[in-house]
């Protein structure tokens, strides 16, 4: 199969509902007559991705990312789990334990994208996911795309793993929080990516699993985006200003975090397109050294 290059790639991490702020920004982009040639995400960055990769106007987008994302995802119980946690012999605890059925996510996700497939849109998407049993990374660029959607957004302990392609799979964001990694054939990268905030204090175990976990996360974003820098990519991140707390799962935060995104794109806007004109020029040869000299001659292109 022939490779492809792509000049600009969009990369959202996971982020809760701050990563609708990537409509906004592909909004304002396109009015400069930026387009992405390549979206990559991870959990909420590949579910508010795929509206962007499906070409939808971005206002249609958020209609749909208000309908896909609300709180009470969450909040769907598996009263057996308790069972499972007390007495795990007894109750059958396993590799598919969660806290939550998933089932009203899977519905959702079925209704909005039914049975699109990856290689069928019109922007070439790529999901980061991790495999439950091994760990690896593992990055969907073909399939069902509600089946990827599901198995990026499934937080271990909280949703089950989703079975793709014979794999068990869950969240991206434990291998690839800002899966620039899916986007190593572009030469110019746009990131949202969000580091996590650590707990003011650690008073209870939770708060503990969550400094450990947000330092891990942390640190293996800032590792891949190095990583991708060392690498020649040109990566530039788009940075939120958000002048108030907006929670993982606030819904009446969008149009604000879509306007925050548009602010941002202005913002980038000289970074981006200086990259994408150095991207488009392309290197000079350096000639051979002449013997006997410390002089060299370039080639014309």
């Amino acid at each position: 199969m022939k490779s492809t290059t792509h000049s600009l790639a969009f990369v959202l991490g996971s982020g809760g509902v701050r990563s609708v702020a990537a409509l906004g920004i592909t909004q304002r982009l396109a009015e400069e007559g930026i387009r992405p040639g390549l979206i990559a995400g991870c959990s909420s960055g590949a579910l508010f991705g795929a509206t962007i990769a499906m070409g939808l106007d971005a206002q249609e987008a958020l209609r749909l990312a208000t309908r896909l994302w609300s709180q009470e995802l969450t909040q769907q119980r598996r009263w057996r789990a308790y069972a499972q946690m007390i007495l795990p012999r007894l109750a059958g605890f396993g590799d598919s334990f969660a806290m939550r059925d998933d089932a009203l996510i899977a519905r959702r996700i079925a209704d909005a994208f039914g049975d699109l497939r990856l290689e069928q849109l019109p922007t070439p998407l790529r999901v980061a996911t991790t495999h439950a049993v091994s760990g690896d990374p593992v990055v969907l660029r073909r399939g069902r795309l509600a089946d990827a959607l599901r198995a990026s957004m499934a937080v271990p302990i909280i949703f089950p793993s989703v079975e793709v392609n014979g794999q068990r799979l869950v969240d991206g964001v434990l291998s690839d929080p800002l899966p620039i990694g899916a986007a190593r054939d572009a030469g110019v990268v746009l990131t949202l990516g969000f580091a996590g905030q650590m707990p003011r204090r650690v008073d209870r175990l939770s708060r503990l699993v969550a400094q450990t976990s947000t330092t891990l996360i942390n640190n293996l974003m800032h590792a891949r985006t190095a990583a991708a820098q060392a690498a020649g990519q040109q990566v530039i991140p788009i940075d939120l200003v958000l002048d108030r707390h907006v929670g993982l799962w606030d819904t009446s935060a969008m149009p604000y975090l879509f306007d925050a995104g548009r602010a941002a794109a202005q913002a980038a806007l000289p970074r981006i397109t200086a990259a994408l004109e150095r991207q488009a020029v392309p290197p000079r040869r350096q000639g051979p050294v002449m013997p006997h000299t410390a002089f060299a001659f370039s080639t014309p292109d």
